[in-house]
């Protein structure tokens, strides 16, 4: 019996170590999910939160309907063409995209790619190496494409479609 005693004394003191640990860990999850309750929470009140974010909701709706969002329409081939030069002809290879507003001027725009495409390599055509060995010459070639597949655009669909022409990759050789 003497030893019974002993035993339930020894195993007295494991589960009490045991329940301080278990108390200890416990007390340390709740410490730090308060912690980060407190520390995340945003200064403002809940309900001004709410409100500018549904007028943010608002503002961002009506803008979107009215500009829509911007989409990337690629070409699906890049244009090469031969330019002349002063001192040589060159080749030139570039990638072009088009950016439009909304899914509408998106379908448009892929419907009409031959018609862009034409538009395109036309206005290509007529720059010379010279004008492209400069950053404003790419820029003016860049703008003058813009006008010309608006201006075709504006002709067969009524509205300008493409807002910009963008040239994605540019070789000379």
């Amino acid at each position: 019996m003497a030893e019974e005693a002993n035993l339930e004394i020894e195993d007295g003191g494991k589960s009490k170590k045991k329940l301080i640990i278990i108390i200890a860990v416990v007390l340390l999850v709740i410490a730090g999910g308060a912690g980060y309750f407190f520390l995340s929470g945003s200064d403002e009140p809940a309900e001004t939160l709410a409100d500018e974010t549904a007028t943010s909701e608002e503002v961002g709706n009506s803008d979107s309907a009215q500009i829509g969002s911007a989409l990337y329409v690629a070409m699906p081939r890049p244009f090469v063409f031969n330019v002349p030069g002063a001192s040589r002809d060159r080749v030139v290879q570039i990638k072009v995209q088009l950016l439009v507003r909304g899914d509408v001027n998106e379908e448009i725009a892929k419907k009409h790619i031959p018609l862009i495409e034409g538009t395109i390599l036309s206005v290509f055509s007529t720059t010379t190496a010279d004008e492209l060995g400069t950053s404003e010459g790419k820029e003016t070639l860049r703008v003058a494409a813009l006008e010309k597949v608006q201006t075709a655009l504006n002709d067969v669909e009524g509205s300008k479609v493409i807002e910009r022409v963008l040239f994605t990759g540019f070789v000379m050789q």
